[in-house]
C-alpha cells in the first residue's frame, strides 16, 4: 500500500492493528508516516508511527469518498464522533463548511426545513454560555453578538465563536495563512487531538475554545507556525505557554490555587493571547475583553482571569504588556533579562542589601531603643532601657542554636551577669530565603536600569513600574519575614510569642507593630500606679531607692517593661499626692530630708538616684508621730532574763531600751544592782557562794529591768573553800575585752530588720569596723532561678560581690 491512499475516513486493516481502524488524519514525517485512527470496534484511539516498510503490509479499502482528495481533511472529532450525525463532504467557506459544508448530516439530526438539531446535552451546553455572556457583557468585546449569543454558539458548536472568529478577524492578515484550507489542516489536528484527550479522560472541555490549542504537541506546533509564516516562535511557545515541564504557564498552573488549576486558566489564557496576537508576527494585541471572552465560561470566576494576567506578566519571557493589551513576540521581555540579571547578582550584595532594608524598616520608636544584628552578648548595652534586638536573617527561628544565642544574650553582659535582663527583646525572622529572593530581584532591576542601554520607551515604564514594586515587595517581605518575638517571661524562661502574617497594613512600623501585642499582653506600660509599688515592694528595704524602683522594671519579668522615661516619677508623685508613698532623702540619725507625704509633688520634683527613697503610707505615718512626739524611754529589756550558775561563776547581762513606738532608743548610765552576787558597771555578774535564786536589776532614769539568776553550790566545796573564794575574789583580775566578736545562729524573717537596728547598728559608728557575714538559706523545694537572679540584682546595686553559692540539703 502506498502513502498516498491513505485518506480520511479510509478503513485500515493487518497485522499491526487487532481490529480495523477508521483513519482520522495523517501527518506526514520524512520517510514515515504518523496514523491517527479510531478503531471501529472498541473506539480506541490509534496513533502509530509508520515506515514504507510497515504500510506495505497494510490493506485499506475506502469506507466513503474523502473530502477534497488532501489527505490532512478530517472526520469530525468530538460530536460527530461520538453521536455519529456527520459525515464529510466538500465545499468552501470556513463557517459553513464546519457547520454545513464540511459535514452530511444524518437524516435525524436534520429538520424538515434542513436546520441541524443539536443533541440535548449540546444544546443546554450553549445555553449555559449564552446566559455566562450576558451576565458579564459589560467586560467582553464590543464586536461580540452579545444579543444573539445562544445563536451563535449553535452554530458554532463544537467549537467557541471566538476560536473561529479569530482567523476571520486576525490571521486573514497573514501573507502565508489560507483561509479555507488553513483553518480545515489546523482545526483537522486539533479536533483528533481533542478526541484523543477526552477519549484518555485527560481534559474534558465543553467547547473547543482558543485556550484549548494543543501547543504542546510536536505535530501540532509546526503546523500553526506554517500558517503564521514565522518557525521563530518555537522558543516563545515552550518557554512561555507549554511543549516543555517547565514552561511558565505550566509551572504557574501547578502552583495556583485548586480552582485556577482545574481549569488550567494560566495555559488557556497564554494561548487565548497567541492566537489572538497572530503570535506577534503582527502588530495585533489581546485586549482583555477577548481574553475574557475566549477564554471565560459559565463554571469560571471571570476575576481569576485578572490574576493570571497579573501572574503571567510577571514571568513571561516573551508577552509583552501594554496597559490592557497582550501579546506574544519574537524577543526577550523585560522578564528574561532579569532572570538573566538575576543570576549575576553577587551574594555579598544580596546580603547587604537585605540588611540594609531591615535598617530601614525597623527604626527605633520613643520609649525603646533598635540594636541591629547583635552576635555578642556585649553587643547590648546592659542598662534600663527598653531594647528591641532585631536577630540577623541568618539566625532564622528554625534553626536551634537561636535561641541559645538569645538566651546567653539575656543572662550575660560581657564577661558579667546582665542587671536589665527583662529590658530585652528580640525580633526573630522566620526564614531568610523570601528576604534573599526579593533582594536579589530589586538589585537585578536596578542593575538593568544603569546598564541596559537599548529599551524602547514601554519597556524603561516598564522597568520603572517594576523596580518600585520589587522595591515594595523587598520591604513587605521583611515585614512577613519577622514573625517571631522573644523575651523573657514570668516564669524566667525565654517566652517565643508568634506575632502570626504580619503586614505593613498592620502598623507604622514592625516596633509599632510589636508594642502593640505586648501592650495587649500586659508585658509593657505606659504608666503604672502607685498601688502597685506597694504591692510589689521589695522586702529588703525599708526605704526603697527611685532607682531601684525604676530598675525593678526592667530587671523583674514580674514588673511590666516601662515605656515612659517618666513613668515611674509620675507614679511616686501620684502615691505621695494620694498618701500610698512617702518622698524621702536621708540624713543623719533617725531623720528625713526632704519628706514629701500627702502633698501635691510634681513629677519634675522626683529624683532618680540611689540617695532618694519612696517609703510605704504606714511607715511615713509612724515617722510623722515620731517627730511629732520624740521618741522617750519607756521599757528596758535585760538579757538574758533567766540564767543558771555556778558559784563563783561570771555572766555579763546586758539592756537595752524602746522608745513609745516599741523601737529601740540609745540608753545610758545604766545603774546594775543585784543579790546574790556582786556586778560591775558594765553588767558583769560574779555568782556568789550562797545557793538560791536572786535578781539583777538595770536601772535608767525610773525605769527598770529585772532579771533572775539562780546560783548551785558544787557539793565538793568546803565552807572554808567558800570564804576563801569570797576572799580572792576582790584580787581577780579582769581579764582584756575583746577586740572582735563572733556569731552564729538562726534569725527568723520577721526579725531580719530587729537584728540590724539592734544588733548591727550598734557598730555602725565605728569607722574601723568590718562585717563579714555569711548567708545560707534553706527552703523547701528548689530555690527559683528568678530569686536567684533578684538577689544578684540586690547585691549589685549595693555594690557587692553577685557570686552565690549552691548547696544542696542533704538526702
Amino acid at each position: 500500500m502506498q502513502p498516498q491512499q491513505l485518506k480520511p475516513n479510509a478503513i485500515v486493516t493487518g497485522s499491526l492493528f487487532p481490529e480495523p481502524v477508521q483513519v482520522i488524519v495523517t501527518v506526514p514525517l520524512g520517510n514515515s508516516l504518523k496514523l491517527i485512527g479510531k478503531g471501529l470496534q472498541t473506539h480506541q484511539v490509534y496513533e502509530p508511527i509508520l515506515t514504507l516498510e510497515q504500510l506495505a503490509e497494510l490493506n485499506v479499502s475506502l469506507d466513503q469518498e474523502p473530502f477534497d482528495g488532501d489527505p490532512l481533511k478530517f472526520r469530525l472529532g468530538v460530536e460527530a464522533l461520538r453521536w455519529g450525525l456527520a459525515h464529510m463532504s466538500a465545499e468552501s467557506e470556513t463557517s459553513e463548511i464546519i457547520r454545513r459544508r464540511l459535514f452530511e448530516w444524518t437524516t435525524n439530526a436534520v429538520t424538515p426545513d434542513g436546520k441541524i438539531m443539536l443533541p440535548k446535552d449540546a444544546d443546554t451546553t450553549c445555553n449555559h454560555y449564552a446566559d455566562w455572556v450576558a451576565e458579564y457583557r459589560q467586560q467582553l468585546p464590543s464586536w461580540f453578538p452579545i444579543d444573539s449569543a445562544r445563536e451563535a454558539f449553535k452554530a458554532t458548536y463544537p467549537f467557541h465563536p471566538a476560536l473561529l472568529s479569530v482567523f476571520e478577524r486576525k490571521w486573514q492578515a497573514l501573507p502565508r495563512f489560507q483561509r479555507t484550507r488553513g483553518v480545515l489542516r489546523l482545526l483537522a489536528l486539533w479536533v483528533s487531538i481533542a478526541y484523543q484527550e477526552g477519549y484518555q479522560g485527560n481534559h474534558r472541555d465543553a467547547l473547543i475554545g482558543l485556550g484549548t490549542a494543543p501547543l504542546d504537541n510536536p505535530l501540532f506546533r509546526p503546523a500553526v507556525f506554517e500558517q503564521l509564516g514565522e518557525n521563530r516562535l518555537e522558543g516563545a511557545v515552550t518557554t512561555d505557554i507549554c511543549g516543555k515541564k517547565d514552561a511558565h504557564a505550566m509551572r504557574l498552573d501547578a502552583e495556583a490555587s485548586e480552582e485556577i488549576k482545574k481549569y488550567r486558566l494560566h495555559r488557556k489564557v497564554t494561548t487565548a493571547i497567541f492566537f489572538e496576537s497572530n503570535g506577534g508576527c503582527t502588530r495585533t494585541e489581546a485586549t482583555v475583553p477577548e481574553i475574557r471572552l475566549a477564554v471565560g465560561e459559565p463554571n469560571v470566576d471571570i476575576g481569576n482571569i485578572e490574576t493570571v494576567l497579573e501572574s503571567l506578566s510577571s514571568e513571561c519571557y516573551y508577552l509583552t504588556v501594554a496597559q490592557t493589551k497582550y501579546r506574544f513576540t519574537l524577543y526577550p521581555n523585560l522578564n528574561k533579562i532579569l532572570a538573566d540579571r538575576r543570576a549575576n547578582v553577587q551574594g555579598s550584595r544580596i546580603d547587604e542589601r537585605v540588611h540594609q532594608e531591615i535598617q530601614t524598616v525597623f527604626t527605633p520608636s520613643q520609649g525603646i531603643q533598635v540594636i541591629h544584628f547583635p552576635e555578642q552578648p556585649n553587643h547590648i548595652p546592659n542598662q534600663a532601657v527598653l531594647t528591641l534586638a532585631v536577630m540577623a536573617p541568618g539566625h532564622p527561628y528554625s534553626e536551634e542554636n537561636t535561641l541559645t544565642l538569645i538566651e546567653g544574650m539575656i543572662r550575660e553582659s560581657g564577661a558579667s551577669s546582665r542587671t536589665f535582663k527583662s529590658a530585652l527583646l528580640f525580633a526573630i525572622a522566620d526564614s531568610e530565603v523570601q528576604l534573599r529572593e526579593e533582594a536579589r530581584k530589586v538589585l537585578a532591576w536596578e542593575d538593568i536600569r544603569d546598564q541596559e542601554q537599548e529599551l524602547d520607551d514601554a519597556q524603561k515604564k516598564h522597568l520603572s513600574e517594576n523596580l518600585k514594586k520589587a522595591q515594595r515587595d523587598l520591604g513587605e517581605s521583611v515585614w512577613r519575614a519577622y514573625k517571631y518575638l522573644a523575651l523573657l517571661g514570668k516564669d524566667n524562661r525565654v517566652r517565643v510569642v508568634n506575632l502570626g502574617l504580619v503586614t505593613s497594613s498592620a502598623a507604622q512600623s514592625p516596633v509599632e507593630l510589636i508594642l502593640n501585642r505586648l501592650r495587649l499582653d500586659g508585658e509593657v506600660s505606659e504608666t503604672v500606679s502607685s498601688r502597685f509599688l506597694v504591692r510589689n515592694w521589695s522586702g529588703a528595704f525599708l526605704e526603697w531607692s527611685t532607682q531601684s524602683v525604676r530598675d525593678a522594671f526592667f530587671a523583674s519579668p514580674l514588673f511590666p517593661r516601662l515605656l515612659k522615661a517618666d513613668a515611674v516619677k509620675e507614679a511616686i508623685a501620684r502615691g505621695v499626692k494620694d498618701g500610698n508613698l512617702a518622698y524621702l532623702g536621708k540624713t543623719s540619725g533617725d531623720h528625713y530630708q526632704p519628706f514629701e507625704f500627702k502633698t501635691d509633688l510634681a513629677a519634675s520634683q522626683v529624683e532618680i538616684s540611689e540617695d532618694m527613697f519612696i517609703l510605704k503610707a504606714e511607715e511615713a505615718e509612724a515617722y510623722l508621730q515620731r517627730i511629732t512626739d520624740p521618741p522617750k524611754l519607756n521599757t528596758l529589756v535585760i538579757s538574758p532574763p533567766r540564767v543558771q550558775l555556778e558559784a563563783g561563776k561570771k555572766q555579763t547581762f546586758t539592756v537595752r531600751g524602746r522608745d513609745q513606738y516599741n523601737q529601740d532608743i540609745a540608753i545610758d548610765d545604766i545603774q546594775w544592782t543585784a543579790t546574790g552576787g556582786a556586778i560591775a558597771p558594765d553588767g558583769v555578774l560574779t555568782a556568789g557562794g550562797d545557793e538560791g535564786n536572786f535578781t539583777v536589776t538595770a536601772t535608767v532614769g525610773t525605769i527598770q529591768a529585772i532579771g533572775e539568776f539562780s546560783v548551785k553550790v558544787s557539793p565538793t566545796v568546803s565552807a572554808k573553800e567558800k570564804v576563801m573564794s569570797y576572799q580572792v575574789a576582790d584580787e581577780i583580775e579582769i581579764p582584756p575585752q575583746p577586740q572582735g566578736l563572733k556569731w552564729t545562729g538562726e534569725i527568723a524573717p520577721q526579725k531580719w530588720m530587729n537584728f540590724y537596728t539592734r544588733v548591727l547598728s550598734k557598730f555602725a559608728s565605728d569607722k574601723a569596723v568590718k562585717l563579714t557575714v555569711k548567708i545560707e538559706v534553706a527552703i523547701e523545694g528548689e530555690v527559683s532561678e528568678q530569686k536567684q537572679d533578684e538577689t544578684k540584682v540586690a547585691l549589685q546595686e549595693l555594690g557587692l560581690n553577685d557570686q552565690l553559692e549552691q548547696s544542696e540539703q542533704n538526702e
